[in-house]
């Protein structure tokens, strides 16, 4: 899995024009049709989305070209799920914001609890991604808890990230750096800065 960005025309440029590359090998990806179409739930509506498939030109592997609006493997929004995870570090409980964002409690709930369980790991991802970006940064203050802490980091990186390569939604700069795993196993691979012009990218 690749992750890129939310326009399809702009990513089918950089496909065929062959700007993308492999993040096993550094090989160029080649279009290879689209994986299967699914919908997203966003904060209004459901969309849907088939996403592009890619092969490499030097190794056999292929990639699923996940836009970054999106999670791996999750029906909902990264700012759908996101708000849920910021609601919930505020004190608001998994029924409430079920309610409010109109899912069922057992997603929410889900959510919740991936996100918690692997809530060290993205602290310390998304304070070393902070550092990249940012040397100069002040130290992230601890909030008594270890999902507030990796929510805080996370925006604080994506506020370096903005500062440095402009506007974009802090969920779809999570969604990149976390390589579309937010609610999922924790990536083994290094923490790298987001280019300016390259995508974030998973092998998958």
């Amino acid at each position: 899995m690749l992750m890129v960005g939310t326009d399809p025309l702009e990513v089918d440029k950089l496909l065929r024009n062959g700007h993308l590359r492999c993040p096993g090998c550094e090989g160029e990806l080649r279009p290879w049709g689209h994986a299967r179409s699914r919908g997203v739930r966003g904060e209004g509506a459901t969309a849907r989305s088939r996403p592009q498939r890619s092969s490499c030109s030097v190794c056999p592997q292929t990639h699923v070209l996940l836009p970054a609006f999106m999670l791996a493997r999750r029906a909902d929004s990264a700012a759908v799920i996101g708000t849920g995870l910021l609601a919930n570090a505020n004190g608001t409980g998994h029924r409430k914001i079920a309610e409010l964002l109109g899912r069922p409690v057992s997603t929410v709930r889900g959510w919740l609890r991936r996100f918690a369980a692997r809530a060290a790991h993205w602290r310390l991802m998304f304070t070393t991604l902070l550092l990249a970006l940012d040397a100069m940064a002040a130290p992230i203050t601890a909030t008594g808890s270890a999902v507030g802490d990796a929510l805080q980091a996370l925006g604080l990186a994506a506020a370096a990230a903005t500062r440095m390569f402009g506007p974009r939604p802090p969920w779809q700069f999570a969604s990149s750096a976390s390589r579309g795993l937010l609610l999922g196993p924790a990536p083994a691979a290094a923490v790298a800065a987001p280019s300016s012009s390259v995508p974030v990218a998973a092998a998958g």
